[in-house]
């Protein structure tokens, strides 16, 4: 069984991107699986902080769920032409200590998808992931993008995605991003 995560970037109770993984989840092709995390109960990243507690149960939850993980798709709000803050800082709780991040991310394969009420989907902020994703080793999949403009108009008041075109796309990637993990699996180290 192939598993992924779906980490959504989003704090919002009702989010547009944890609903687009949700759907994903539920339309995953036979023999795979998604779990659904949030960068929610996860604190402004301190050092200090880190010194006197250590790493916090959130972080080591999720930090463990995506070492474990064959891929991990985010799914990233933009805001303000980039990515979230809060999703950042999520992440570079996830690179403590730095001894981890061969552990965690090296070599996973990664897909960055993004839902927005807005025209142009979350193209800006996909792209600044990028040169993040390549510092920590992952194997980002160029094969398909999934941006989902006007997500206010797709979704309905449940977070049910209703919109049959944004279905197809979703199901399309998701294929492509799995068949992706299952040749970076099979090439032992080699980016396929």
């Amino acid at each position: 069984m192939l598993k992924l995560i779906g980490l959504s970037g989003s704090l919002r109770q009702g989010s547009f991107n944890t609903a687009l993984l949700q759907a994903a989840a539920g339309m995953m092709p036979d023999g795979s699986e998604m779990a659904v995390h949030t960068v929610r109960g996860i604190p402004l990243y301190d050092a200090d902080a880190e010194a006197a507690a250590g790493i916090p149960a959130a972080v080591t939850e999720l930090k463990e769920a995506i070492a474990m993980a064959d891929g991990l798709i985010l799914a990233s709000p933009e805001y303000n032409n980039s990515i979230p803050g809060v999703t950042k800082n999520a992440l570079d709780w996830l690179t403590r200590p730095p001894a981890d991040i061969p552990r965690v991310f090296h070599g996973k394969p990664i897909a960055v998808i993004g839902a927005t009420p807005g025209g142009f989907g979350t193209i800006l902020a996909q792209n600044e992931w990028l040169p993040i994703l390549r510092y920590l080793g992952t194997r980002p999949w160029f094969g398909g993008r999934l941006l989902v403009s006007r997500a206010n108009t797709l979704f309905d008041t449940q977070g049910q995605l209703t919109d049959e075109k944004t279905q197809d796309q979703l199901r399309q990637f998701l294929h492509g991003f799995i068949e992706f993990t299952q040749l970076s699996a099979n090439s032992h180290g080699e980016i396929p």
